[in-house]
């Protein structure tokens, strides 16, 4: 595989809150990792194109996102997709984290995004999800 960028998956209805979840996870979320590249989903549909096609290796879902949100499309993906790409959802509130773990997110993030926070977790949801690689 060498060193080809993982893609995450950002979907959100506002370009500002996808905005806001890249700045905070960053180009690189760790060191051990390399670089990541973005694809930006605003509705519905580009989210279950890219899920299906098998482009992602991580997706962040807003579970605020109107008129369906991240939460309830979460639980949709983990239970439709065969071997679904790890998701991670960001929720305004700390009392909604119970929701995404009821659509079986592998991670959550809480508005407002800390760098730090947001990086590490999406760092250690991509180290979990990756298979060493076989030399032979």
């Amino acid at each position: 595989m060498g060193e080809q960028a993982m893609r995450i998956l950002v979907f959100s209805h506002k370009a500002e809150v996808r905005e806001a979840i890249i700045n905070a996870v960053g180009r690189r979320p760790a060191a051990d990792l390399g670089r990541v590249d973005y694809i930006e989903a605003s509705g519905i549909s580009e989210v279950l194109v890219e899920m299906d096609a098998g482009n992602v290796d991580l997706a962040i879902l807003d579970g605020e996102a109107q008129p369906t949100g991240g939460i309830g499309l979460t639980r949709q993906l983990k239970n439709e997709i065969e071997d679904c790409p790890p998701i991670v959802v960001s929720v305004r509130r700390k009392d909604d984290r119970w929701l995404a773990t009821w659509s079986q997110a592998d991670a959550v993030l809480v508005h407002p995004l800390d760098p730090l926070t947001a990086a590490e977790t999406v760092a250690d949801v991509l180290r979990a999800r990756r298979v060493p690689a076989v030399h032979g």
